[in-house]
């Protein structure tokens, strides 16, 4: 039994589809069990469970262990193939485009005006792009999956000081990865319009007539935040609304203005863009990370030399708190 096991094909995902067959791997990676015992746990018969079985059987996802004499009766016992799962394929959007460009990370304003323009250009004719906001952590990891081409991160190593090199070198030990500044910006905390509780750091949050709103675990801003609660010793259940999570700097901003939060850390630009008050707090590097194999690939290249243009560079300064002077810059591990 392997510990592990990467799922990967479209036909593997169609077949656990189906929740019931999803059911039936969780039950059989913690203990292998007969159809009989399956059929109890799903509340259906052992007959209707065997069409589920022999599918998953037929994809190599579980396999039988043993086989016992029940009074006159053959009882077969199945398990999973492997004690965990990885599931490292990414269902992309219809494209007429031969080709699609896919970034996963943290989530930022100027990556948005980037898929805008691969979108409006005509030297992207050749070209689609995809951007999903799930976290600088989750992008490294779906870099080192291989599910992803470039990787959103802004992540602060604070022994050295130093933005995403050091968790670069971390998840890629054994490869060459090379950095691509997108900008530096500056985030800071977001505040209903008029600040009406008079807030003037991230200690008033704990004050109980102040709402924060929290980005996702594994985003830089959430770590960059819990970082700096631990060095003030501010506890995060004094704060109201910590658990309250959305995954992107906008997001952040649309619920202060509707009047869900008094406050949250984010983007000046995205403050900007929804009339908030806005206390700056910090600078940062927000870096496009890559294999070195793929700063290579010649389907990538117009995107790449993109972000090297003046074009770009200009966009990007037009941002309220970016800094657009190193975009571009390529840095390699």
């Amino acid at each position: 039994m392997k510990h592990l096991q990467h799922i990967q094909g479209i036909e593997l995902f169609k077949v656990l589809g189906d929740t019931r067959r999803l059911v039936i791997l969780q039950q059989l990676m913690a203990k292998p069990a007969t159809l009989s015992q399956l059929g109890q746990v799903l509340g259906d018969h052992p007959a209707k469970v065997r069409h589920h079985l022999v599918q998953l059987e037929q994809v190599g996802l579980v396999e039988l262990v043993e086989t016992q004499q029940v009074r006159g009766f053959v009882e077969k016992y199945y398990r999973a193939s492997a004690r965990a799962f990885l599931l490292n394929e990414i269902i992309l959007p219809e494209s007429a485009k031969p080709f699609t460009a896919v970034i996963i990370g943290s989530h930022d304003m100027a990556l948005e005006l980037l898929c805008e323009q691969v979108r409006k250009h005509a030297q992207f004719e050749e070209m689609d792009l995809v951007c999903l906001p799930v976290g600088s952590l989750d992008g490294l990891i779906a870099l080192r999956q291989g599910v992803a081409h470039l990787a959103g991160c802004h992540l602060l190593d604070p022994q050295s000081g130093e933005y995403n090199l050091p968790y670069a070198r971390h998840f890629f030990p054994d490869e060459q990865v090379s950095l691509i500044t997108l900008a530096h910006r500056e985030q800071g905390l977001m505040l209903a319009p008029g600040n009406p509780h008079a807030v003037n750091g991230l200690s008033d949050l704990a004050r109980p007539q102040i709402r924060y709103v929290n980005r996702n675990k594994g985003s830089g801003t959430r770590i960059w935040l819990d970082n700096q609660l631990k060095q003030l010793g501010l506890p995060t259940d004094r704060i109201s609304g910590y658990e309250l999570e959305v995954r992107t700097h906008t997001q952040v901003a649309e619920t202060i203005a509707r009047g869900q939060a008094g406050a949250g850390l984010g983007l000046r630009a995205a403050a900007q863009h929804y009339n908030l008050d806005f206390i700056p707090l910090f600078q940062e590097r927000f870096d496009l990370v890559t294999l070195e194999a793929q700063f290579s690939n010649p389907q990538l290249l117009p995107l790449l030399e993109h972000l090297q243009s003046e074009d770009f560079r200009s966009s990007v300064a037009g941002l309220a708190g970016y800094d657009a002077t190193r975009t571009g810059t390529v840095v390699r591990t």
